[in-house]
């Protein structure tokens, strides 16, 4: 199965539908975890239909800039080799992560004479520059430009998860004749997925019985910068009954370990990455979800954690920029709350809100958010939509 990471699940529910459509897809990744390097993965298999192959020495985990630039480029360097010998390929679909692999696609689109579709998850150098990293007229900041102006020339679609991103693209290149918009889907979107908090034992698990959770759940990273709301849980110490959960890994995870050997009184907890099979048990025991953006990287990155809390009828506070993607969806339905960064009191007080609503208001507004994810946000919907797009121009060959 796929690595936690959201561009590793969405990559296998597309490898999969295609599989399903009776293409031989083949899906090269990295042998090691893309969190845990520890972890180890089978060096080949096949999952749903889909022939996965995954290369040593191309994960050395997320520890720093440096460990996941040279995993990357030891991962382009083997995954070049190997689909260069790849006969009969038909469509070459590549994304943004790691950063570098639009070279990959770029060349074997050229040398196979087979059709690229680019798939931008996130969009650098720009992430890069907005959260301090490099400078914008740094030369890997240009390397990345030119990278980036040469694969959307090259490409004959490009997906884009939001207006945002995709307006961002088209100040790149002229794009929009080729773009299409498909925001990401949730990996649960069944209703039966959905635990009450009496019937949940991962509540239970972690001693969250008699809690209000408001649970951030995802990917760390200085894109989605927490401070504000770590400040709010530091004055919101006297709340003993709320509790801020935050589950996953990324750069960011240091941040919270810090802040919690700092402040033991404040009510936040760190839970590593859960699997994929118990998504839908860790997601259902929040209370509230918490989504952030940088100021910066509105069309750079897209918060797909929004979409698994929607699913699971939770409601949502957003600590980011208006106009977003998720801002946009907040003032087309009332399913939560938006404050800014560095609004400290705005944020106690949206959190003293919530703790004083009535359950049955915060139940009404996560079964809208549930109605949303239904009508425009489900697998069911987005993930044939995105295989529209890469089946154009190509044709299935034998399995």
């Amino acid at each position: 199965m796929p690595d936690p990471a959201s561009v590793g699940q969405h990559m296998h529910d597309a490898a999969a539908e295609m599989a399903r459509r009776g293409w031989r897809v083949l899906v090269l990744a990295a042998a090691r975890g893309y969190d845990d390097a520890a972890r180890i993965y089978p060096r080949r298999e096949r999952i749903d239909g889909v022939d996965v192959r995954r290369l040593p020495l191309s994960s050395f985990g997320k520890a720093s800039l440096l460990h996941r630039l040279v995993g990357g480029g030891l991962f382009l360097a083997q995954a070049t080799l190997h689909a260069l010998l790849v006969r009969r390929v038909r469509c070459v679909l590549v994304s943004t992560s790691p950063p570098m692999c639009g070279i990959l696609g770029w060349l074997l689109s050229i040398v196979k004479r087979a059709p690229l579709k680019f798939w931008a998850m996130d969009i650098n150098p720009d992430q890069l520059v907005a959260v301090g990293s490099i400078g914008p007229r740094s030369l890997p900041a240009r390397a990345f430009e030119r990278l980036n102006r040469a694969v959307l020339r090259r490409a004959s679609d490009v997906i884009a998860l939001d207006r945002f991103m995709a307006e961002r693209l088209e100040r790149k290149l002229p794009v929009a004749a080729k773009t299409t918009v498909i925001p990401p889907w949730p990996h649960i979107d069944r209703v039966d997925a959905v635990l009450a908090h009496e019937s949940n034992p991962f509540r239970r698990a972690h001693g969250l019985d008699g809690k209000f959770v408001i649970m951030y759940s995802g990917n760390l990273s200085p894109a989605h910068p927490v401070g504000t709301i770590l400040e709010a849980a530091r004055r919101l110490e006297r709340h003993r009954e709320l509790l801020f959960l935050f589950i996953g890994g990324g750069l960011g995870r240091q941040e919270i370990e810090s802040f919690v050997r700092r402040h033991p009184a404040a009510q936040v907890r760190m839970l590593p990455y859960q699997p994929l099979a118990e998504l839908h048990r860790s997601l259902s025991a929040a209370d509230v979800h918490l989504v952030t953006l940088g100021e910066r990287l509105v069309g750079v990155c897209h918060p797909c954690k929004i979409y698994g809390a929607m699913a699971v009828g939770r409601p949502i506070l957003l600590v980011g920029p208006q106009p977003s993607h998720v801002s946009d969806i907040l003032e087309a339905h009332p399913i939560g709350w938006r404050v800014g960064h560095g609004d400290v009191d705005g944020a106690v007080a949206c959190i003293e809100r919530m703790l004083s609503t009535d359950p049955a208001s915060l139940a009404a507004m996560g079964a809208r958010a549930q109605q949303v994810v239904a009508q425009r946000f489900s697998r069911a919907r987005l993930c044939p939509a995105f295989c529209d797009v890469l089946e154009r121009g190509a044709r299935p060959t034998a399995a």
